[in-house]
């Protein structure tokens, strides 16, 4: 039975939202194409009907995070009361996204396999890097626009780095001490990143 362009299309969309979070649960080589397409309900010889190599699947992967990481924050920052950056703090180093890595930040979990990966996934990392910069630059305070970036980068790094922590751990309580101190220092830290 022939498979209708809505179908195939719908198909493609389900495997690449399950490789994008199955991706930053297990990592890369933790889970294989014969597994994800089983998860969506079809066919390992249908993958190649759908993408090129898993390459492909991985980069479009890594856009899907981004994108809806991306939306995420933008809610966030509209929808907060106070200082924008407080409110995307306290959504990112929440224990809600400490448990939940499948459906969060792709650094914590794919930043030191991200390195490895060929430039066509690298680059799609750097486009949704470069556009989260600049979300988060437009949350922050500063005079320039170079300024704003500085600190975004600043801050942004200071939450990964507090995520990776707290997921490095096997002590819920310190896992939360972490995320609770980063981001009650997180106005600071862009506050005091270097100028140019």
């Amino acid at each position: 039975m022939k498979v209708t362009k809505e179908k195939m299309a719908e198909h493609r969309e389900k495997i690449i939202a399950s490789a994008a979070k199955r991706f930053r649960e297990r990592g890369f080589e933790g889970i294989g194409v014969a597994e994800l397409m089983k998860e969506a309900g079809l066919t390992h010889g249908a993958f190649y009907g759908h993408f090129a190599s898993k390459e492909e699947l991985v980069e479009l992967a890594m856009e899907r995070a981004f994108r809806d990481s991306n939306a995420k924050w933008e809610k966030v920052i509209a929808e907060a009361e106070g200082d924008p950056l407080q409110a995307l703090g306290e959504f990112y180093l929440s224990l809600r996204h400490w448990k939940n890595a499948g459906t969060g930040c792709i650094f914590p979990s794919l930043g030191g396999e991200i390195t490895r990966q060929p430039t066509r996934v690298q680059n799609a990392v750097t486009e949704g890097l470069q556009r989260f910069l600049g979300l988060l630059g437009g949350a922050i305070r500063g005079q320039t626009e170079e300024t704003r970036r500085r600190k975004a980068i600043a801050a942004y790094a200071s939450m990964v780095g507090g995520m990776v922590l707290a997921r490095s751990t096997k002590d819920p309580a310190l896992s939360a001490e972490i995320l609770e101190a980063v981001s009650e220092a997180l106005p600071g830290i862009a506050a005091s990143a270097p100028t140019p």
